[in-house]
C-alpha cells in the first residue's frame, strides 16, 4: 500500500496541486471482498482524482460504524442493517453508493441431514452469525412459520462465530456462509460439493444489502466534502469494474496489500471470481427497490426487528449521480 500512496504523493508533487485525504474504512480483513478499493489505487484511479486514499482493514474487533462516528474515517463499507440499526440509534449514516447488487449470504447444509427444501428446517440446529446479520435469517424464518426459540416444530439457533467448525463437528445442519468465502472453508475442509445443499438469500427474496459506502450525512452538508466523495465513488467504481474484468489480477493486488500474510493466491483468485458476481450489475448507484426490501426484510413481524420504523433520509443519490457522469 505505502508504494501506491507514494507514487500518488509523487505525481501530486509534480503537479503543484494539493491531495485530498480520504481514509476508508473495510468491514472486514483484507481480501478480494474489497478488491476494488485496493484496485483503483493500485492503478492510479485514486490518484486521477487527486486523492490520497488510506483503506483500514477491518477484523473481528472493528466495528466501522464506531470507526466513523470516533472520527477515524471519512467513509465506510458496512451492510445495510448494520448502517440502519446505527442510523436510528442516533449515528446519522447515509448510503452514498452501493457496489454490491446481489447478497452472498446462504445457509450452507449437509446433505445427510435430509434437509432438501427450506421446510425442512424444522427440528434443526442453524448456525447463525449475529452482530445484525442474524436479522434476514428471523425473517425468513418468520415468512416459513418456523419460530427460532428451540421448540418443537421449529428451528433451534446456534450462535455461529467466523469459522465452519459447527457444520464440520456436526453441531449443526447448515451454518451460515458466504458465496465467496466460508462454503469454500467448508470445501477445502474435505467435504464434497455433492455433500452439500445451499440456500442463497437472494434467491429466498430475504436478501438484505451488503457492502455499501456510508458517510455521516452531517459532512454531505460541506460541499468540499460531497466533491470529495464524487471522486472517490467514481474512482472506486472504475476499480470495481476492473476488478469484474480481471479478476486474477484483482487478487494478485489485494495479496500486496495483505500485511498479515494469512491470505493465500489461490483463495483470493476464487474469492474474488465469486465476489465479481454480486457487484456486476451495479454502477454504484443504490436500487431504490433493493432498499426497499432490506427494510421490508428488517421490519418483518415475527423477529426482534433490528429498525422500529422505515429510516428517513439513509441513502441518496446526490454523489453516485454526480460520480456517473
Amino acid at each position: 500500500m505505502k508504494k501506491y500512496l507514494t507514487a500518488a504523493a509523487l505525481a501530486t508533487f509534480a503537479t503543484g496541486a494539493q491531495a485530498q485525504d480520504v481514509t476508508l474504512q473495510l468491514k472486514w480483513v483484507t481480501q478480494a471482498q474489497f478488491a476494488g478499493y485496493y484496485v483503483a489505487q493500485a492503478k492510479g484511479f485514486y490518484e486521477e482524482e487527486g486523492l490520497n486514499v488510506t483503506i483500514k482493514p477491518g477484523g473481528p474487533d472493528i466495528a466501522p460504524t464506531q470507526v466513523i462516528a470516533g472520527g477515524g474515517a471519512d467513509v465506510v463499507v458496512e451492510w445495510m442493517p448494520a448502517a440502519l440499526a446505527a442510523r436510528e440509534k442516533g449515528l446519522p449514516l447515509v448510503n452514498i453508493a452501493q457496489p454490491f447488487k446481489s447478497s452472498g449470504m446462504m445457509l450452507t447444509c449437509l446433505a445427510e441431514s435430509g434437509i432438501t427444501t427450506p421446510a425442512d428446517f424444522a427440528d434443526k440446529t442453524l448456525g447463525v452469525w449475529f452482530f445484525g446479520n442474524e436479522y434476514p435469517f428471523l425473517s425468513w424464518m418468520s415468512q416459513l412459520n418456523l419460530k427460532t426459540d428451540g421448540s418443537a416444530g421449529g428451528v433451534t439457533v446456534l450462535k455461529q462465530g467466523f469459522n465452519v467448525d459447527p457444520l464440520l463437528q456436526k453441531q449443526a445442519a447448515c451454518i451460515s456462509t458466504m458465496t465467496y468465502n466460508e462454503y469454500w472453508q467448508v470445501i477445502d475442509a474435505g467435504i464434497a460439493e455433492s455433500d452439500l445443499i445451499t440456500f442463497k438469500y437472494q434467491d429466498q427474496g430475504v436478501a438484505t444489502m451488503e457492502d455499501g459506502l456510508y458517510v455521516l450525512e452531517e459532512n454531505l452538508a460541506d460541499p468540499a466534502f460531497e466533491e470529495k466523495m464524487v471522486k472517490f465513488v467514481r474512482a472506486s467504481m472504475k476499480g470495481w469494474k476492473y476488478a469484474e474484468e480481471n479478476a486474477d489480477e484483482a487478487a494478485m493486488i489485494v495479496l500486496e496489500n495483505d500485511e498479515t500474510g494469512a491470505q493465500t493466491e489461490s483463495h483470493q483468485k476464487r474469492m474474488m471470481s465469486e465476489v465479481a458476481k454480486l457487484t456486476a450489475g451495479s454502477n454504484g448507484a443504490l436500487d431504490p427497490a433493493d432498499y426497499e426490501r432490506t427494510v421490508a426484510s428488517l421490519l418483518s413481524p415475527g423477529s426482534d426487528p433490528v429498525i422500529s420504523k422505515a429510516p428517513e433520509g439513509a441513502w441518496t443519490h446526490a454523489i453516485s449521480d454526480k460520480a456517473l457522469q
